[in-house]
């Protein structure tokens, strides 16, 4: 009798996808991502991490049906999950990366090296998780090569700090051990919404440089660098989020600074806690958003209804 396959570990999205990684340098510096490349791509989705972790988040060992790289390149997206400026290879010139203006400008110029000579589809599609939205705002949002941009995609964010996390917030603030307890519970909760394996992300922490801890001025950060994304934007909150604030309000209160955004789509991922790529729903999750990357390249190719025909 033949054994029960885990659907959580058994790669059944098509033929094979290789994920290499690469490291590129960039003004001085190193830069390391993993790339899953798709032949004739149908375009690029650029995945930026989140904190305490690096670009193993986007292709969790062992649970390849949870990884963003194998799923989007089996549809024919390459995708590119860079290790975040500060992180991998460049954590050593953590001293050059203090400016978020430049951390963005190595980003940009790390993407480049890294498609040098490759085929881009329809363009770029910056797709961030929690920390990693900052840096995906500020590249959206760059007036030279942001309007340049297939669309964006933010997740594991918000502007309003969940209730529950707010006493973990101000014991992390004063470098208390029970802070970063209950704050690494908030990030993983509820447990069961990841497999036991990926549950507390043993298998792809990473330290964070300095400059992740000072962001007490991330509404106003977020609320100007939104107003100058001028392409499609989609915004995901898990159903368990609880380091920030959930429901209609908080979908609401993230899409209205978009207003230079030509579509902006707002939506709770069902069953997914923070860390929306790497749990059980993650496969969902993923499909959703580049299904939505796909409109974006349709309304590129001039479909009508999506922004690039005639109705």
């Amino acid at each position: 009798m033949t054994a029960p396959t885990d659907p959580l570990t058994e790669d059944s999205a098509g033929p094979p996808v290789t994920v290499a990684e690469r490291v590129v340098r960039v003004l001085g510096m190193p830069l390391s991502a993993r790339v899953a490349e798709a032949p004739d791509p149908r375009a690029v989705v650029v995945a930026l991490h989140g904190g305490a972790t690096h670009s193993v988040y986007f292709d969790h060992p062992g649970h390849p049906r949870l990884s963003l790289l194998r799923t989007a390149a089996a549809l024919g997206f390459t995708t590119l999950a860079l290790d975040r400026p500060g992180y991998g290879t460049s954590a050593p010139h953590q001293s050059e990366l203090e400016s978020a203006e430049h951390r963005t400008e190595v980003a940009w110029r790390a993407v480049d090296a890294l498609l040098a000579g490759r085929e881009r589809g329809a363009g770029v599609f910056v797709w961030g998780h929690s920390a990693g939205c900052e840096l995906a705002l500020r590249m959206a949002a760059d007036d030279a090569r942001g309007p340049d941009l297939l669309g964006l995609e933010i997740a594991g964010t918000g502007l309003e700090h969940h209730p529950g996390v707010l006493g973990a917030l101000d014991a992390w603030g004063r470098d208390s051990p029970g802070g970063r307890t209950g704050l690494r519970r908030a990030l993983w909760n509820p447990p069961d919404a990841y497999p036991p394996d990926v549950h507390g992300g043993r298998h792809i922490g990473a330290p964070s440089p300095a400059y992740e801890g000072r962001r007490r001025e991330w509404r106003q950060i977020f609320s100007s660098h939104a107003a100058r994304v001028r392409v499609p934007v989609h915004i995901t909150i898990a159903e368990h989020e609880r380091v920030w604030a959930t429901g209609p309000q908080a979908l609401a209160d993230l899409s209205c600074p978009f207003s230079a955004a030509p579509r902006v789509i707002a939506e709770e991922q069902a069953g997914a806690g923070h860390n929306t790529s790497v749990g059980r729903t993650a496969l969902a999750y993923h499909l959703n958003v580049l299904s939505f990357v796909e409109e974006c390249v349709q309304s590129i190719e001039g479909v009508p209804g999506l922004g690039g025909g005639d109705e």
